[in-house]
């Protein structure tokens, strides 16, 4: 059965599988329940390694079931733990605002989905000043040819400020360096969309703005 043409967290898991494959290096900004996590660690394979950030112990928790169901050893690691060499699938219980010293291998495929947990509080959410900071940072060490993807939650209390600082930070990426898109629903307001952006090749992995 075909995903829903407006599912755009299904757009974003087929845009990343066109680019990731086995043995590379993922990078999961909120791990959530574990969805997102989980597709990564399909991509990579055994060989490869995922890293998934989250503040909440609960998504955590429900992460590291979900992959655990699925025949994986995820391991927890502390946000101040150090970078990760390994390969494998990697929880980090904090901000993903620390992921550019925590993953020094060039990633493949990023994704995030803001906003609040599902099932959880909705009171708390990801916020435009770390999701920002979380953004430069992997834009910073995207592998030539690697794609970020981050579905954007405008409907929310505080999602519509959110959305407007992650608009800007994907119309501001150098067209030299990178190419974006942005998938919307035209025709309903306050839906989810979906931005994603692509280091073009030939460039640098590790690059300033």
């Amino acid at each position: 059965m075909k995903p829903a043409l407006t599912r755009v967290i299904s757009w974003a898991h087929e845009l990343l599988s066109e680019v990731v494959a086995q043995g590379d290096t993922v990078i999961d900004l909120t791990a959530g329940n574990g969805h997102d996590t989980l597709v990564l660690a399909r991509l990579v394979g055994a060989d490869g390694c995922v890293v998934a950030f989250d503040i909440q112990e609960a998504a955590l928790w429900s992460t590291a079931d979900r992959l655990t169901a699925e025949g994986l050893s995820p391991v927890r690691i502390a946000v101040d733990g150090g970078p990760v060499t390994a390969t494998g699938v990697f929880l980090v219980h904090g901000s993903h605002a620390a992921v550019d010293g925590i993953v020094q291998t060039a990633p493949a495929g990023v994704i995030a989905n803001l906003g609040y947990l599902p099932g959880g509080d909705p009171a708390v959410i990801t916020r435009p000043e770390t999701t920002c900071t979380a953004l430069h940072g992997v834009c910073n060490c995207l592998a030539p040819g690697g794609r970020l993807a981050v579905v954007v939650y405008p409907g929310h209390s505080g999602g519509q400020q959110e959305a407007e600082r992650v608009d800007d930070f994907f119309a501001g990426l150098a067209e030299d360096s990178f190419e974006t898109l942005c998938l919307r629903v035209t025709n309903r307001s306050g839906a989810p969309y979906l931005h994603v952006a692509e280091r073009r090749r030939g460039k640098p992995s590790r690059m300033k703005f």
